[in-house]
């Protein structure tokens, strides 16, 4: 792939409250959002020309994008308009919560240049929501949809599967629900338990069940033939789209192209090192200030990259192409690799279609362990 284009991205790092299952960095006070939103812009200044070539995507993540005014919206857009080429019809995406669309809001983001919405609903169960300690309700979850359509063709939506006590019917009831409301596009994720969460700390006090990996795996299995049915591409392990829907923001991350990240704990990558940035609010605000870009950086070797490539590309409807892993990282890894994939394809676990290894069907839910097994591993 060539490395001209590239993606921005923009780390919001507040929230309402704070999700149980949540390991991003953010803050729930607003006291610096309208310093950090200016010391977001002038990152934007200081890196412009670490991205050569036309911005392609821009995303703003979080924390929560949605509690940005329409000033501060202006601000960054201004910034990343008057210090970046930008493609003619870029892919613009704001992370949005249910409880932050109102019609007033969506009239805001739909006269900027916002042209994607990426609706974190998660459930549309009161049950699921309270448990994730999420802060909008079912009725919510429902309505920002309906009004959203109004101003925005190309929504997507996140949905959690593998919850505690999850039964299936509840799980497709979910999927229903969003087929019935013509959401082109979901991303949806297992339910995981990361260190230093509160749901961890939940599940170890006993007030909520452990998370069940078989469940999760029906759920998934469930999901995959529910969304098929309706026309939906499972274009990359958690993302399923309509034709002319795939999220193109993503689809930069898996192919391996440049992108710049902006904001506390944001991360980057130029094709030969990824750079992340601090995940202190405080600290960030200070170094720029002072001119500093607060980020570690690690230059990555032929292997890392390889590995990156196994990781990322088996994920998805494109499969790993064995002609990319000669010319970008050599015949060795080339050799390597055919030989470590023989028992997975053995095993209908991968399957080889001329050039490319694709996970087969059977196998998609373990894809990431496939991935670790095929990974080059310097002795």
């Amino acid at each position: 792939m060539g490395r001209s284009g590239g993606a921005l991205y923009i780390h919001i790092p507040f929230c309402k409250q704070a999700c149980h299952y949540c390991d991003f960095h953010f803050s729930t006070s607003m006291k610096k959002k309208n310093e950090v939103v200016k010391a977001l812009c002038k990152e934007l200044e200081l890196r412009k020309g670490e991205i050569s070539g036309e911005i392609e995507t821009i995303y703003f993540g979080g924390g929560t994008p949605s509690l940005l005014t329409s000033e501060e919206l202006e601000q960054i857009f201004d910034t990343i308009f008057s210090n970046f080429k930008v493609a003619k019809n870029p892919e613009i995406t704001l992370e949005a919560n249910p409880d932050d669309l109102s019609e007033e809001k969506l009239k805001m983001f739909a006269t900027s240049p916002i042209n994607r919405l990426s609706i974190g609903v998660q459930s549309f169960f009161e049950e699921d929501l309270k448990m994730m300690n999420r802060a909008h309700n079912e009725n919510e979850a429902l309505k920002s949809i309906q009004l959203a359509r109004n101003y925005f063709d190309n929504i997507s939506i996140d949905l959690i599967y593998g919850i505690p006590g999850m039964s299936n019917e509840r799980w497709l009831q979910n999927l229903t629900t969003a087929l019935d409301l013509g959401v082109p596009h979901i991303s949806s994720y297992a339910l995981t338990v990361e260190p230093k969460t509160a749901l961890k700390k939940l599940i170890e006090k006993g007030k909520i069940s452990p998370v069940d990996e078989d469940a999760a795996k029906g759920h998934y299995e469930l999901m995959i033939e529910v969304l098929e049915n309706a026309e939906f591409e499972n274009y990359e392990f958690s993302n399923f789209g309509k034709p002319g829907y795939f999220s193109r923001n993503n689809t930069t991350y898996w192919f391996g192209k440049p992108y710049l990240g902006i904001g506390p704990s944001a991360h980057s990558f130029d094709g030969n090192h990824r750079k992340w940035n601090i995940n202190n609010n405080i600290l960030y605000l200070k170094a720029i200030e002072k001119g500093e870009i607060p980020a570690e950086v690690e230059e990555l070797t032929v292997t890392d990259k390889y590995n990156e490539y196994i990781m990322t590309r088996l994920r998805t409807k494109w499969g790993i192409s064995l002609q990319e892993v000669r010319v970008n990282f050599g015949a060795e890894y080339q050799e390597y690799l055919l030989n470590e994939a023989q028992r997975f394809i053995q095993d209908k676990m991968l399957e080889k279609q001329g050039d490319h290894l694709h996970i087969s069907k059977k196998a998609k839910f373990l894809s990431d362990g496939i991935a670790a097994d095929l990974f080059f591993i310097n002795l």
